[in-house]
């Protein structure tokens, strides 16, 4: 939001405070990651400043080492499933909430985002009791489908904020016109909403690889996500090749909130905001 040109002292006042009490907060939220990242690349094996010199050995031993890169490839691989499916479910499930006359509409919202309001605590001990009942504990589908559970809600309020835009009558012209439902939905609507799609999708690939507790639960030693390894190497033994895994995950979660950001202006910008 932008100060008008007519504030008063006053305003004016309060609006550079606020700035600057934001700014304070934002500062000291990421300043244990301003304090974690450079000793990425520090030279002994030390955690500590200063620093006695610079070097990539971390980041080489990240690279080269195979239990890194197994937890790296199981991350991936469960990640991009679980976009899909969730992506795919999310989207379904939001054009069913985007019709008017569809009953218990409230109700039904509330059971679709419900992993995001319950602790994800609770979610994991109930996921692990259901799983031991069908012998889905370590094992990928079963990873990829506990992590679906969790990352679908976020494609749900995404594309459903996207169809609050979205003007109808394009569909039913389009009906009307003699298209299927299937045309209407890939030649009118996915195109417009297709930047709700995709920030959901990528909400959905990281929840998916950034959890750790419902991982805990339900994956063994052999299929170890990243964070599972990061969080093993932690209480095992305390490598400075933690803090190149982190930078790296840092960075990569800085680009895809990027991406959603850049989508969220384009949504903006077709709704004619």
């Amino acid at each position: 939001m932008k100060l008008p040109s007519y504030a008063t002292p006053i305003e004016k006042f309060a609006y550079y405070a606020t700035l600057a009490f934001t700014g304070l907060v934002l500062l000291f939220l990421i300043s244990p990651i301003l304090a974690i990242m450079p000793l990425s690349f520090n030279s002994e094996p030390y955690f500590s400043y200063p620093m006695p010199g610079l070097s990539l050995r971390w980041y080489e031993d990240f690279f080269s080492n195979e239990r890194w890169m197994n937890a790296v490839k199981v991350s991936l691989l469960a990640a991009v499933l679980v976009t899909i499916l969730s992506t795919i479910l999310g989207t379904v499930a939001a054009l069913g909430l985007a019709r008017a006359n569809l009953p218990f509409k409230p109700v039904i919202l509330g059971v679709l985002i419900s992993p995001m309001i319950v602790p994800v605590i609770i979610t994991a001990v109930g996921i692990y009791l259901f799983y031991a009942q069908i012998g889905l504990i370590a094992s990928i589908p079963g990873l990829v489908l506990a992590h679906t559970v969790l990352a679908t809600p976020f494609v749900v309020v995404t594309v459903t904020s996207t169809l609050s835009g979205f003007d109808h009558s394009l569909s039913r012209a389009a009906a009307g016109l003699g298209a299927t439902p299937f045309r209407v939905f890939t030649a009118i609507m996915l195109p417009i909403i297709s930047p709700g799609v995709i920030s959901g999708a990528l909400f959905a690939f990281v929840t998916s690889f950034d959890e750790l507790v419902v991982a805990l639960f339900i994956t063994s030693a052999e299929q170890r996500t990243l964070p599972k390894q990061m969080f093993a190497g932690i209480r095992e033994q305390i490598s400075p090749t933690i803090t190149a895994a982190a930078s790296i995950l840092i960075v990569f979660s800085v680009a895809l909130l990027v991406g959603i950001e850049l989508l969220r202006r384009r949504t903006e910008r077709l709704r004619g905001h």
